[in-house]
């Protein structure tokens, strides 16, 4: 087995409770660039982007402060009217997303958030929010797209609402920093396939997770929405096959993965201890490096992957 020092990667995700108080804190900073009640926003990315915009609309339109979608950068619907338009991009570099900005500007108002202010789209959007104290050396994403939803979770919290179930992020800090030092299970660091599962907003960090064990450490990975596990993924759990869910579990799930053999894992089963979800994707980050490790990867330089997706354009 190759043995690597502390890789860079687990350096970046041990700094998110400290990177989430800064973001919180700073989300006031922020209110003149961000949604405004009301607005109907679309909100862009790339990759683990995508899927943290995902997440946010899920929380920004279900806590009612307006209709909000989440699209991959390549496949926004032009035809769409939208008040705001969110990209998120921790390079600032993504062509798919400069593209989509530089098509829609003097149309419809941009905001970025991105990690390094000298980069293109600090003149293709609007508005930008810089969270470099978020950036990364690794490949793989972890604390600038977690800072980046807490951002936007505080600007939601800063607005009064936040839907049903939902902690203040005083609390979720906690919870990270809880998550850091909460043993992995052998059973679960020995399974052979993981199947991520959430609900609403946690349907995007079950995405997420799902990419980051792809990403890291080459695992056979599946995200579903909760209730559509029954409807044909549960086909796939069996003996050394997780099903781990973010966020509160639907009536009779956890008995139904272990009427088939599989590991049900859940930060929410104790209810009273239970982890923020966000502090959840934390542990499976642990867990990627941990399973990219052990199979001789380097998670700081994944096999296949760039920091961003540059494409070259035909002339």
């Amino acid at each position: 087995m190759t043995t690597f020092e502390t890789s860079r990667t687990s350096v970046e995700i041990a700094s998110q409770p400290e990177t989430w108080e800064r973001a919180a804190r700073s989300a006031r900073s922020h209110t003149e660039v961000l949604p405004r009640r009301g607005e109907r926003v679309a909100v862009v990315g790339c990759g683990t982007s995508w899927f943290m915009a995902h997440a946010y609309a899920q929380l920004r339109e279900s806590g009612g402060h307006g209709e909000t979608d989440a699209f991959a950068a390549s496949e926004f619907p032009g035809a769409r009217a939208y008040d705001r338009i969110v990209a998120l991009t921790r390079s600032g570099t993504t062509t798919e997303v400069l593209d989509l900005l530089t098509k829609v500007k003097g149309s419809v108002a941009t905001t970025a958030i991105t990690a390094d202010p000298d980069t293109p789209v600090m003149t293709a959007a609007d508005h930008v929010a810089v969270l470099d104290f978020a950036d990364e050396e690794s490949v793989v994403q972890t604390r600038f797209a977690t800072t980046a939803l807490v951002l936007l979770r505080a600007h939601l919290q800063a607005e009064g609402t936040l839907p049903a179930g939902v902690r203040p992020l005083a609390r979720a800090v906690q919870d990270a920093r809880r998550a850091l030092d909460l043993p992995l299970s052998p059973e679960v660091s020995a399974a052979e396939q993981f199947t991520f599962l959430g609900t609403g907003w946690t349907y995007g960090l079950a995405l997420e997770a799902g990419l980051k064990m792809r990403e890291a450490a080459g695992a056979w990975t599946e995200a579903y929405p909760a209730m559509e596990y029954r409807h044909g993924p549960i086909s796939i759990t069996g003996p050394a096959r997780v099903t781990w869910l973010f966020g509160p579990a639907p009536q009779g799930l956890a008995e139904d993965v272990a009427r088939v053999g599989g590991l049900f894992n859940s930060a929410s089963t104790d209810a009273s201890d239970a982890l923020d979800p966000l502090a959840d994707l934390i542990v499976a980050q642990r867990l990627a490096v941990l399973l990219a490790e052990a199979r001789g990867y380097d998670p700081d330089r994944p096999r296949n992957l760039t920091r961003s997706v540059i494409l070259g354009h035909a002339t």
